[in-house]
């Protein structure tokens, strides 16, 4: 499954990363120069293979520029395992937060998540035969004694052509509201020891609990049509080989995994040394020898973190990533700095990316059958109000957007189930209209958008 992974060239990934995202080239190279080095790791020889570490990436830059959004993508699109995390939430609780391993943890539960994926499909055909066979078995169930060679209500042959009868019928769906009564398992709720549960407890406690936790048999009367997904979602289940697929998932994860440590500049400390400075330091610390390179223990088995690639990112604006310990500097060689957004940017990303938000609202307001169309002093003057609030206010990126569209739309949003045309046109004039009396009240323009 790994061989696939970053397979796309560099261009090729840039070009689909710029379906989705404006700008930022230097960003995107960045990393498709890195998922693509992922793919040559592969193509060596054992022996190199193992020499060769991935070149971990700094962005920096500030917020609602892409930094998320890349790495996002990035991973979709190479159907990579994903995990994104905030260094500060492991300076929340004292000195220390969660712990730091736990990323890890996460990394590998997305990888389970995308194998089982692939498995499922594989096994799709056969537990569709398997639910099949069950719910003839619910509709026309075996005697409990049968007369041999004689035709009688219970011969075999009198329950063959009506087995044959009930599975014309299931193929056909006229069977989809009968009732049936179904016996499923379900597993017991996971208990809680001294306060501990999911990753906080050890994993082979966790492990041997979810071992010997009883299941719990229940009845349940269905349709056909209830029941058949019910059946299909158990048949799936058990034709899945779980141990290889937590196999698959932990090379996967080691090989292909991306982590993407947002807010790295949060967890900078400062000259007193003391407090949150500690902790800080401390997360610094925690961080170092998995991105170095470790071995974390998950409930799949060991996972070990040398190949992973860590994409951090921070704006850095009071301080620099010459900050970070130094030796955690040292595991972030590629660092790229991502531009804030001008007003031509705010254009395009109204326009050209695959999901735009003109895009959505469209799709989202025909649903009420109303048709909305925005022509291009629209987009002009939207994007001019989201560049000067952000001027104004707090620079929040691309998400600023996000805040006008929805203040700008809100009336048309409520009344659109109850309006008679099918059409309308969103222009200059209708933006100014609903945008200028919360963009001229400063105070209010902080809280609204």
């Amino acid at each position: 499954m790994t061989q696939a992974v970053g397979a796309q060239t560099p261009r090729e990934i840039v070009a689909e990363l710029d379906r989705y995202i404006i700008g930022q080239d230097d960003a995107k190279r960045a990393v498709a120069i890195a998922v693509r080095n992922r793919w040559r790791r592969q193509q060596l020889s054992d022996e190199m293979r193992a020499e060769v570490a991935p070149k971990n990436i700094l962005m920096i830059g500030p917020t609602g520029v892409g930094k998320t959004e890349i790495a996002r993508r990035l991973a979709k699109l190479t159907r990579a395992p994903f995990i994104k995390v905030e260094a500060t939430k492991y300076t929340e609780v004292g000195y220390y937060g969660r712990d730091v391993e736990s990323m890890i943890r996460e990394l590998v539960e997305n990888a389970i998540g995308l194998v089982q994926e692939t498995e499922r499909k594989n096994v799709e055909d056969e537990a569709r035969r398997r639910v099949e066979d069950r719910l003839l078995d619910l509709l026309a169930p075996m005697p409990t004694s049968i007369d041999v060679g004689v035709e009688s209500p219970d011969s075999p042959e009198r329950y063959e052509r009506t087995r044959e009868k009930m599975k014309a019928m299931l193929v056909s769906g006229e069977l989809e509201q009968r009732r049936v009564e179904i016996v499923s398992e379900q597993k017991a709720m996971p208990m809680m020891i001294g306060g501990m549960q999911g990753e906080q407890m050890d994993v082979d406690l966790q492990g041997m609990f979810e071992k010997i936790l009883p299941r719990n048999t229940v009845r349940r009367e269905l349709t056909v049509a209830e029941a058949r997904q019910v059946l299909f979602e158990e048949e799936c289940e058990n034709l899945i080989n779980h141990e290889k697929v937590n196999a698959q998932a932990i090379e996967l994860a080691e090989n292909v995994g991306i982590v993407f440590i947002d807010e790295m500049d949060k967890v900078v400390a400062g000259e007193s040394g003391k407090g949150a400075d500690v902790s800080r330091q401390g997360v610094q610390r925690d961080l170092l020898p998995i991105v170095e390179g470790t071995t974390i223990q998950t409930r799949y088995g060991y996972v070990k973190t040398d190949h992973i690639l860590f994409v951090a990112a921070g704006a850095f604006h009071r301080n620099s990533p010459n900050d970070l310990m130094p030796e955690l500097q040292g595991r972030f060689p590629i660092r790229v700095e991502l531009s804030d957004l001008k007003k031509e940017d705010f254009v395009r990303i109204l326009t050209e990316p695959k999901g735009s938000l003109t895009k959505q609202y469209a799709a989202l307001m025909e649903t009420e059958g109303v048709q909305i169309e925005f022509q291009d002093d629209a987009i002009e003057s939207l994007a001019n109000f989201a560049f000067e609030v952000n001027q104004t206010n707090q620079n929040i990126g691309a998400r600023r957007l996000y805040t006008i569209m929805e203040r700008m739309l809100e009336e048309l949003s409520f009344e659109a189930p109850d309006m008679s045309m099918g059409k309308v046109e969103i222009n200059a004039a209708y933006v100014r209209e609903r945008l200028d009396e919360v963009t001229s009240d400063e105070d209010l323009s902080r809280f609204i958008l």
